[in-house]
């Protein structure tokens, strides 16, 4: 049937099951916003509308990690295409499956430098597993089915289309077409197929299966470090699950891997690295065989790649070849996805436990909780925690509040930890929240985020109260950028250039005025009631947690240290 490359858009995106896309509009995307009016299209396809495209970008990242399907965001062109960048890079370092729609210019305009136009396709390459300029109409419709395709398959990450804006007004032929049938489907599948070669998660080799079944059984001081592959991996969690508890040994995580191991469960040593745990890093060191599942060991896990468990025979399992040996060296890899890894090796692993090494392992203390009459970092968490049951999803920032996070809220599921880990970014939080509690209406979605980086997305709390997406802020507030300040306590003589944010707004009332309640809370009481309050709005709710200024992740190891050195218990 005829109809406008604008509407194949929109009739793709209903292939794809796809009920939510974020963006934000402009010149080059009409014809395709317009479809969203003219042909009913938004009664199929809720769209919302951020404040910014970055805040687009993150929301779009934050509905793919919490509900494992792919995030959809629409942008113009030029700025509207470059602000995606920094959401592009963020979710192509955590492996999100996000596909990014720009429209460019007119294909006739291109390379002239035309009005808002830019080489968004050139710029984003090194940060997208795949991009698209489209100039033929009759290709579009495949575009969309591969860009789908590659985004959630292998090793997941962010697609970006690029479609030149005469190709939105041109009609074409289209036939609907349901995703089980794309692969078996003349061009379209002849396109999947050259992609499935190209991205093939390769078989795991039964004899490097069996090679680590022997390197377990003469183990005497096991250990499993457990990264955000195995969360990435469809059904991947129970699998591992099993066989850490078949294994009986200690386990530990990545920031990534928040979630695979429940925060409470007993072989659960907690994060290791730069803030890991003593119990974690004490085991790093001392283990005799260190088994690492979807970890890229990076520097914030293997600080000094050298010293990384350096009693241990390393074991990599990860799908995408080019991890291996990257960072650290290992003794023994396996290429596969997490899953089928796993299941593997639950075939033939025995029962095993390690009691002398346990005890040993969790004999070390950890950094002792002060109490007292102000509020402490893990005292917001616990309360969080304590009145969500721990079921909540928490998103975070990037900073002290997302190591406190990690710490002190205990993750049971996949998808429940909501962060930017890879790429750091600041700005992240309140539009993967936004995201996050849309993908999950049933679920509280609390947004974790401290003082430096909240002024850098607080423009979306225009998003939340129009929507009223009921997403809970607790904002850390300690009126410095705190994890700056503190490597300038330890690492630079104090001297705290320009991390002073005490010429901030009052929080609360900047809350108050696009219409979201509001409360500022000093003490552990305080905070337990607003909290109670929070939950029972039925809307987006804003509490300000006053912190010490010189509060701290403890424990702390510097870059580039043993895993051991602690500068900071």
């Amino acid at each position: 049937m005829k109809m406008t490359c604008a509407q194949v858009i929109m009739e793709c995106l209903l292939e794809q099951g796809v009920d939510t896309v974020f963006g934000y509009p402009g010149g080059t995307i009409l014809n395709v916003y317009d479809e969203l009016e003219l042909h009913g299209y938004g009664k199929k396809i809720r769209h919302i509308l951020t404040a910014h495209e970055q805040g687009a970008s993150h929301a779009a990242d934050g509905y793919a990690r919490s509900t494992g399907k792919v995030g959809v965001c629409f942008a113009t062109s030029g700025p509207g295409a470059t602000n995606l960048t920094t959401g592009i890079a963020t979710a192509y370092m955590d492996s999100s499956p996000v596909v990014f729609l720009t429209c460019n210019v007119s294909e006739n305009l291109i390379g002239k430098d035309s009005f808002q136009e830019v080489d968004i396709t050139g710029i984003t390459m090194p940060i997208t597993k795949c991009n698209y300029l489209v100039k033929d109409p009759n290709t579009l419709a495949d575009v969309i089915r591969e860009a789908f395709a590659i985004a959630r398959s292998g090793r997941p990450g962010p697609v970006l289309i690029d479609i030149a804006k005469n190709v939105t007004a041109a009609e074409v032929d289209y036939e609907y077409l349901p995703v089980e049938q794309h692969a078996s489907h003349g061009r379209l599948g002849a396109m999947l197929r050259r992609a499935s070669h190209d991205l093939k998660t390769p078989e795991p080799d039964h004899g490097d299966i069996q090679k680590l079944l022997d390197m377990i059984e003469h183990a005497e001081k096991p250990l499993v470090l457990v990264g955000g592959g195995v969360i990435r991996s469809k059904g991947a969690v129970p699998e591992f699950r099993k066989f850490m508890e078949t294994l009986n040994a200690p386990v530990t995580s990545t920031i990534m891997g928040g979630g695979a191991c429940p925060g409470n469960h007993p072989l659960f040593t907690g994060m290791v690295g730069m803030h890991g745990s003593h119990a974690s890093n004490y085991a790093v060191d001392a283990c005799d065989l260190l088994i690492a599942i979807g970890c890229r060991f990076s520097d914030r896990v293997a600080l000094d790649p050298a010293t990384f468990a350096q009693n241990a025979k390393i074991v990599h399992i990860d799908i995408d070849r080019a991890e291996i040996d990257k960072n650290v060296k290992t003794d023994h890899h396996i290429i596969g996805d997490a899953c089928q890894v796993l299941k593997l090796l639950n075939q033939g692993l025995k029962g095993h436990d390690y009691p002398e090494w346990k005890q040993w392992v969790f004999s070390h203390p950890e950094v002792p909780l002060k109490k007292d009459d102000i509020l402490h970092p893990h005292e917001v968490l616990e309360t969080i925690a304590q009145l969500t049951d721990c079921k909540a999803i928490i998103a975070t920032d990037v900073g002290q509040h997302q190591m406190w996070s990690a710490q002190y809220y205990h993750f049971s599921r996949p998808g429940q930890l909501i962060t930017s880990g890879g790429f750091g970014t600041m700005g992240f939080g309140m539009g993967a929240a936004m995201g996050a509690k849309l993908g999950n209406p049933d679920c509280p979605v609390v947004l974790c985020t401290g003082d430096g980086s909240f002024r850098m997305n607080c423009n979306e709390l225009a998003t939340l109260s129009h929507y009223n997406i009921p997403v809970i802020i607790a904002l850390f507030n300690n009126h410095t950028l705190g994890m700056v300040r503190q490597w300038q306590h330890l690492l630079y003589g104090e001297r705290y250039s320009q991390t002073d944010l005490e010429y901030a707004p009052d929080f609360v009332k900047l809350a108050q005025a696009y219409g979201i309640p509001g409360a500022r809370c000093g003490t552990q009481s305080e905070l337990a009631g607003v909290m109670k309050q929070a939950l029972a709005a039925g809307g987006p709710y804003f509490i300000q947690c006053d912190i010490h200024k010189d509060a701290m992740v403890h424990p702390m190891v510097p870059g580039g240290a043993g895993i051991t050195e602690f500068l900071l218990d």
